[in-house]
């Protein structure tokens, strides 16, 4: 395995990221599959045998949004099944990577990158995570309704109180990333030091505008979805597998027959 920094800190060059993990046969009565926890575990240990130390999730993977936060159960699912299988092993060996935005509870408040909203879900994330920090916390992607400055400062505030080590950016529209990171400046906060996005040889959009700014401000790309959802690794050229991504989200075929004749170039 190869390694990579981000900041100061060594991290794998590959991550695994808690977006889709195998789904069970059992279902939240939303119709929301619940995880298989055993063969998420698998997956765990075989990432760590291959030397994988950069563990990548969000507050909201495969969690169905709450009525109100009285029922923890279902949000934070990936957090959790993974906190459960990492806390076993040394932490600080550990990159562990979560997300904040996206809603988790439908009442006020209940998602946005707002003073309000981000400091209740870093406690949750903390303690879906079992740990006392985050390496890195990343905003998912733009609230229109809350300034540059309110997101930039908590997120200086979680870095300087300890439970955030560094901060990173995702799906930002490129002007919205200009803009924060300038408000960050001109009061002297942390800044962003990753920028997620999607990146393959279908979607190269990053490479448009958002390449520049994260090379500009050495900020390091952490690229989802690299093989397309599974595209790419022809997998689907038959048809969709039962137990994959493709048999269980919405729109998904759509997706493999919009890309096939791409994919078939390649």
């Amino acid at each position: 395995m190869n390694y990579k920094h981000i900041g100061g800190m060594e991290v794998s060059q590959f991550a695994l990221g808690t977006w889709h993990l195998p789904p069970s046969d059992k279902k939240y009565p939303d119709g929301v599959l619940y995880v298989d926890v055993e063969k998420s575990r698998k997956i765990f240990k075989k990432a760590m045998d291959l030397g994988i130390n950069f563990f990548d999730t969000a507050n909201t993977y495969h969690g169905t949004i709450s009525e109100t936060h009285l029922h923890p159960e279902k949000s934070g699912n990936a957090e959790k099944i993974l906190g459960d299988y990492l806390k076993d092993f040394e932490r600080e060996s550990l990159v562990i990577a979560t997300k904040v935005r996206a809603e988790v509870a439908r009442f006020h408040n209940g998602g946005g990158l707002s003073r309000k909203h981000i400091s209740w879900q870093i406690r949750e994330s903390l303690s879906r995570l079992q740990t006392q920090y985050v390496d890195l916390y990343q905003i998912h992607w733009e609230d229109p309704f809350t300034s540059s400055n309110e997101t930039m400062d908590i997120l200086n505030d979680l870095v300087h109180r300890g439970f955030v080590h560094y901060i990173g950016t995702s799906n930002h529209p490129p002007s919205k990333t200009i803009e924060m990171m300038k408000a960050a400046r001109d009061h002297g906060w942390e800044n962003f030091v990753t920028m997620q996005e999607s990146y393959n040889l279908i979607d190269r959009s990053f490479e448009l505008e958002k390449a520049a700014i994260a090379r500009d401000n050495s900020m390091t790309l952490l690229a989802y979805v690299p093989l397309a959802e599974g595209i790419l690794s022809g997998k689907y050229s038959q048809g969709i597998m039962q137990g994959s991504r493709g048999s269980y989200t919405e729109g998904f075929i759509e997706n493999v027959n919009k890309s096939r004749e791409a994919v078939e170039k390649f």
